[in-house]
């Protein structure tokens, strides 16, 4: 069942009414900066606080218990009952996952439940929130197609500011384990106020079915979402992750008169050089094949150049492989939300935007499986084979992208 805008019977908003995506933009920004705040910080307790990497790379994804979850039940059911009843929460959920993580800075078990509640509002963020800000970035609501752009611009932006300000504050400000959280509080709660400003895109409908039998997405199945989307899918976060987890927790030896700070730098290239790859992404290729193949030839040199920076340890290298890495996750973030897009009709858009968020959060693994696997590989080894895996799910995605048809 085709569910058609609330304001689809009335002329088109214009001036102040047209940017109602704002809202949801910027509850989406305050709530990746909640869940990325915590990135810079993993230095701060491995070494302050004495946990073990390997502990702190498991609470870096433990966020994901939450936001898996998250995005597979909330964004089908945001199909069937609408955007705002999903979305408007999630601002809630970050400031009480941000409350919990600052008084919990002793404790393991408590910072992994601070960064589940996390995970849960970024679930919604990324699923309800993305497809909101898509809906509210078309007719009849605005002209043009800027949704998935807006959509991963905020997320990146948000995860790069929240990262680089916790960092500063970490490592300079007072109270170090409360202060960075203590703005996210702030910031959650104020986007909470703003996005119930937003208008609903979605009219709520009955389809005479159990709701939970709403949580399959057909379009999962799309050959073309098997074949170019799924290859690239968990090397956005799987770059991100090696850009500000794993290459400064290597670097903490060179950067010993400020690793925290060091390693909110390292995001903020990262996510830096990411957005602005967004930002210019129609310019660079984004948006079908060519998005996803530009994607993936800059993660193998990403890939190759965190072996190489892994292997001289200076900072300057580091920072050339998180630029890269950044522009990798940047590209590969949008053209898979462009591909969602192409493909997914107006009832499982939410629903196959979870999907593919899931599978890229797979790559959060990324630094607990090396803290792991370090004890038989070197760490530039096993960058080199995460640039030939990368090769392998090029040489998959474009010749996916042959044997299907071009989605209009």
């Amino acid at each position: 069942m085709t569910v058609v805008a609330v304001a689809a019977a009335t002329t088109r908003p214009s001036g102040r009414s047209a940017r109602r995506w704002l809202a949801v933009a910027a509850a989406t920004f305050a709530i990746a900066w909640g869940g990325n705040e915590f990135t810079p910080l993993l230095v701060m307790y491995r070494t302050q606080d004495g946990f073990s990497a390997l502990t702190v790379d498991l609470l870096l994804f433990a966020y994901v218990l939450g936001i898996v979850p998250a995005l597979l039940i909330g964004g089908p059911l945001s199909d069937r009952f609408g955007r705002r009843p999903l979305m408007l929460p999630a601002p809630v959920l970050a400031a009480v996952g941000s409350a919990i993580l600052a008084l919990g800075a002793q404790s393991a078990p408590v910072l992994g439940v601070g960064r589940v509640f996390s995970g849960v509002a970024l679930g919604l963020a990324m699923a309800v929130g993305g497809s909101w800000i898509k809906e509210l970035s078309s007719p009849p609501w605005e002209d043009g197609d800027a949704g998935a752009r807006r959509a991963a611009m905020s997320l990146t932006a948000g995860f790069g500011l929240g990262a680089g300000t916790a960092g500063v504050l970490a490592e300079w400000g007072p109270a170090p384990t409360v202060l960075p959280y203590a703005v996210n509080i702030a910031m959650a709660l104020a986007a909470a106020v703003f996005v119930s400003t937003a208008p609903e895109t979605r009219t709520r409908h009955d389809s005479g079915r159990p709701w939970w039998t709403d949580l399959a997405v057909p379009g999962a199945s799309h050959r073309r979402f098997l074949l170019v989307v799924v290859p690239v899918a968990p090397w956005v976060f799987g770059a991100g992750a090696t850009a500000y987890a794993v290459l400064p927790a290597l670097m903490a030896g060179r950067v010993s008169s400020a690793p925290i700070a060091f390693s909110a730098l390292m995001c903020l290239v990262a996510l830096g050089v990411g957005f602005t790859v967004q930002q210019l992404g129609r310019h660079l290729g984004a948006g079908g094949r060519r998005g996803v193949v530009t994607a993936l030839a800059l993660l193998v040199v990403g890939m190759l150049l965190a072996g190489w920076a892994a292997a001289v340890l200076t900072v300057w290298s580091a920072l050339v492989a998180a630029a890269v890495l950044g522009a990798g996750y940047g590209m590969a973030l949008l053209a898979g939300l462009q591909e969602i897009q192409r493909i997914a009709g107006p009832d499982d858009l939410a629903g196959l935007t979870a999907v593919f968020y899931s599978l890229s959060y797979l790559g959060f693994a990324v630094p607990a499986v090396l803290a792991f696997a370090v004890r038989s590989f070197s760490y530039p080894a096993m960058f080199g084979f995460g640039a030939f895996a990368a090769a392998v799910c090029l040489l998959v995605a474009v010749l996916g992208s042959r044997r299907t048809a071009a989605i209009s």
